[in-house]
């Protein structure tokens, strides 16, 4: 086998091979050529070349985000290791184990006006889990500091930076290790399958006759089916699962803003819970975050195993535990409360989606109506990745097959590197792969596609409205040169050069009839990935979906 020359570039590689670590994202440049020669030419990782170190690191969170094991992505030195900051931080915030392997100048060189050179140490220090600050030469107390590296991405499910200074030569190579670097054991961490001090939780849980439980961010099959069934039977829960949630039962409410937006204060305080439940990572919709923040619970709980963010200025108790294992051990304990609140809600939430079911059948061609049609198309038991802004939105207002597994970048919410993400989560899992996406998303993120892993069965389906439909969604849009500028982004770029480019096949569809048409031959299309455009009207979409939400009072 071929090693690298140098002796810390081959320690890293060492260790990650021992952990296990297979997936490795490199991009290319000339510093860390010590561990591309070595990850490269080692038959146990799986190597990728990307070359914009933006799109590899989100490319990275997408492969990590299905696999559930730490990816490691490797850069140069410079600002080549900055442009892996967003996905570091959505890894953050969504609790996906990364590893950024930096390569870096000797400490003698930083700050005396070399080349590509800048401050790498600690660059991550506010987002990241654990920062391993390398010497030059391979040592043990490098070997540990690796270790303890992969060990917090994984305990604590999060990013990590391995920084680590290589002197020239950089490309000589060997055929025998001069290293053997420690490897240390990660006991695996246990948490707690009982509820510690249960009678209290019992006794508030036995009396409350309001109970909500909201879930944001969740893997799907992570919930028993036996505990689903008891929350849905129970008279006093009522159940609240966003697109992303990953959870279904008929008698979960799946559209939360269908359900609140026509709420006046009265209905409000009549849904106001005595208990709220959160388990999940981030949450969407903006109106039920501004409902449980004015009627606030008198109890809210939280379970992970690693955090609880006190969205709501409400928290009482965070519970370390599986919310199943939490659960299970809840229900066990407690009984059924004569209670109206589901019935109540329920009766509600039925009378709000006839409505809908009404108002769809109803409207012209828009972005609301291409998400209906979209999302009917799915094919059942795929995984639908969706950016950001009114991407997510739309999608929360429409009813997901419950085969399909849902994910978006909620950790940070941004644009910006949803196809790059959506591109390795394709990679990364062997189901057929849907990414639905806004136009501004998609041109911000076009460097995702110069890849050449991209499955043949990934499919793009293009929303374009022309700017940034959110902006109009959101309060304060006047139609102004200023708002169309600089807040919508109006443009009048298409797709279809860079499907060319990047050997995508492409359609088209601007009405019902050639969407229909363009949707079957996306998923006809076997022979390359696909890209199905949709034009959308711009100055009508954001009326029709605010019409909408006037047509349930």
């Amino acid at each position: 086998m071929i090693y690298p020359k140098i002796a810390l570039a081959q320690s890293i590689i060492e260790i990650l091979s021992a952990k296990g670590i297979v997936n490795i994202i490199i991009s290319p440049g000339s510093r860390n050529a010590p561990l591309t020669i070595g990850f490269a030419q080692n038959s146990n990782f799986t190597c990728y070349s990307i070359a914009d170190e933006r799109c590899a690191a989100f490319f990275a969170l997408g492969i990590a985000q299905q696999t559930k094991q730490p990816t490691a992505i490797v850069c140069t030195s410079g600002s080549a290791l900055l442009n892996y900051y967003p996905a570091f931080a959505e890894a953050f915030y969504s609790q996906i184990p990364l590893i950024v392997i930096s390569a870096d100048r000797p400490q003698s060189k930083i700050d005396i006006g070399d080349g590509q050179t800048i401050r790498q140490e600690n660059v991550f220090s506010n987002h990241s889990v654990f920062n391993a600050n390398l010497t030059e030469d391979a040592s043990e107390e490098n070997d540990l500091k690796i270790n303890l590296a992969i060990e917090t991405a994984i305990q604590k499910k999060g990013p990590v930076h391995i920084n680590a200074p290589f002197e020239e030569p950089l490309y000589e190579t060997t055929e025998e290790l001069s290293v053997q670097p420690i490897i240390t054991n990660l006991e695996p961490e246990v948490f707690s399958s009982a509820i510690e001090n249960s009678n209290e939780i019992v006794s508030i849980w036995n009396t409350a006759k309001r109970k909500l439980i909201l879930v944001g961010v969740n893997e799907a099959n992570a919930i028993d089916q036996e505990v689903i069934e008891n929350l849905a039977s129970d008279p006093s829960i009522v159940v609240l699962t966003e697109t992303t949630s990953n959870l279904h039962h008929a008698s979960f409410i799946n559209s939360i803003d269908t359900l609140i937006t026509p709420f006046d204060d009265f209905d409000f305080k009549k849904f106001n819970p005595e208990v709220l439940i959160t388990f999940g990572g981030m949450v969407v919709s903006k109106r039920i975050k501004g409902f449980l923040r004015k009627y606030k619970p008198e109890q809210h709980w939280h379970i992970d195993t690693l955090r609880a963010y006190d969205t709501f200025g409400a928290l009482t108790k965070h519970f370390e535990m599986q919310p199943n294992d939490f659960f299970k051990d809840l229900l066990s304990k407690t009984s059924f409360v004569k209670s109206n609140y589901f019935k109540n809600v329920d009766a509600v939430y039925q009378t709000r989606l006839e409505r809908r079911r009404e108002y769809l059948s109803n409207i012209e061609f828009s972005d609301f109506k291409v998400f209906e049609k979209v999302i009917e198309s799915l094919p059942k038991n795929s995984l639908l990745q969706i950016s950001n802004s009114s991407a997510i939105r739309y999608a929360q207002l429409i009813d997901i097959d419950s085969s399909i597994e849902v994910f978006c970048n909620r950790g940070t919410s941004g644009i910006d590197g949803s196809t790059s993400t959506a591109i390795g989560a394709a990679v990364g899992n062997k189901k057929q792969t849907v990414f639905v996406t806004g136009d501004i998303s998609f041109l911000y993120d076009s460097n995702a596609l110069w890849n050449s892993y991209i499955p043949k069965n990934f499919k793009i389906i293009l929303i374009n409205n022309g700017g940034g439909g959110i902006f109009r969604i959101l309060p304060g849009h006047e139609e102004k040169p200023v708002f169309n500028t600089y807040f919508e982004t109006s443009h009048n770029l298409t797709a279809e050069h860079l499907a060319k480019m990047y050997n995508f096949n492409y359609y088209a569809a601007k009405d019902n009839e050639s969407l229909e048409s363009g949707i079957k031959s996306l998923y006809g299309s076997d022979d390359a990935p696909a890209i199905l455009e949709v034009f959308t009207p711009t100055l009508e979409n954001d009326q029709i979906l605010k019409q909408y939400f006037k047509s349930l009072y």
